[in-house]
């Protein structure tokens, strides 16, 4: 038979979550939405758009985009990035946007600690590349992992086998060698995403292809290197780039930044934002590889 208090500490354990649960809900209910964050008082204003971490889903620097644009205020956005890139799908999704939102208002780039392979795929469509000089950015390439499990397996006892449709269905599977024909079909895979890549920094940074391709091996940067090289505009801070963003957008007197409302998360909630963003900073270089990586801009 249970004790009394077992029974009650496994009570009050159930509902400590339940209640951590419904105030995480209604804290994001009531914070997750409202109005622009903002400093200062003037009416006219520079958006910050923060792209940080792994590039993984587009949906939510898309509409803090499209906020920005469609406010009569904002008369200018930065893009502040501190990330080491990320799949190639949402890369293409915000540097599109940033393109067509540059018919409209200017965008300046900001490079923070490393805006690198996806990173600096995004900021090249900005009108303004401003960096550090010890910003690591550039890595101009594209990759995909694959692990190749089947001599563990195979040592452990189990065995795999496959039932497809497709000729190519299972490339890439960790449970076999890919052959010869498998490698060249990906890599021609690769090739196309790395041509095209290739091409949009081209066209928006005004770089020959000639010269581009030289650059583009993969190799990460300084941003003292980046801007000899064409690839950075000018040095500068998050707030030289608010200054600068503000003037290009034609505000004369004081320029000021409006931030999109934080959104909340359980994580944040539990350990607080600051803790948050340090933990997001570290998975930056620390993610772990998966058996098979769609292709990505890293």
């Amino acid at each position: 038979m249970k004790s009394p208090s077992l029974l009650n500490g496994i009570l009050i354990a159930v509902l400590a979550v339940l209640f951590l649960v419904g105030a995480t809900v209604l804290a994001s209910q009531f914070l997750g939405k409202g109005a622009i964050m903002t400093w200062g008082t003037s009416q006219e204003k520079v958006g910050v758009v923060e792209i940080k971490g792994i590039i993984s889903d587009s949906r939510t620097t898309l509409k803090q985009l499209d906020d920005f644009r469609d406010d009569p205020s904002i008369k200018a956005i930065v893009l502040r990035i501190n990330s080491p890139g990320g799949a190639v799908g949402p890369s293409q999704e915000i540097l599109r946007e940033v393109e067509k939102i540059r018919r409209k208002k200017k965008v300046v780039a900001s490079l923070g600690t490393m805006a690198a392979s996806g990173g600096y795929y995004i900021a090249c469509g900005a009108d303004l590349i401003m960096a550090n000089k010890g910003t690591a950015t550039g890595s101009i390439g594209v990759i995909m992992e694959f692990t190749n499990v089947e001599g563990l397996t195979k040592k452990i006892g189990l065995d795999f086998f496959t039932l497809k449709s497709g000729r190519y269905k299972d490339v890439g599977s960790p449970f076999r060698p890919m052959t010869p024909e498998e490698k060249e079909y990906m890599q021609h895979l690769l090739d196309n995403i790395y041509q095209q890549f290739l091409s949009d920094v081209a066209r928006n940074r005004k770089i020959p292809l000639e010269k581009l391709r030289p650059l583009a091996e993969g190799r990460i940067y300084t941003g003292e290197e980046a801007r000899q090289l064409g690839l950075v505009d000018v040095f500068g801070n998050l707030e030289d780039a608010i200054e600068k963003a503000g003037r290009l957008g034609g505000i004369r007197g004081k320029v000021e930044a409006a931030y999109p409302p934080k959104e909340s998360t359980l994580l944040r909630y539990l350990v607080g934002e600051d803790t948050e963003e340090t933990l997001s900073n570290l998975t930056a270089f620390t993610y772990p590889q998966p058996a098979f990586l769609p292709p990505s801009f890293k």
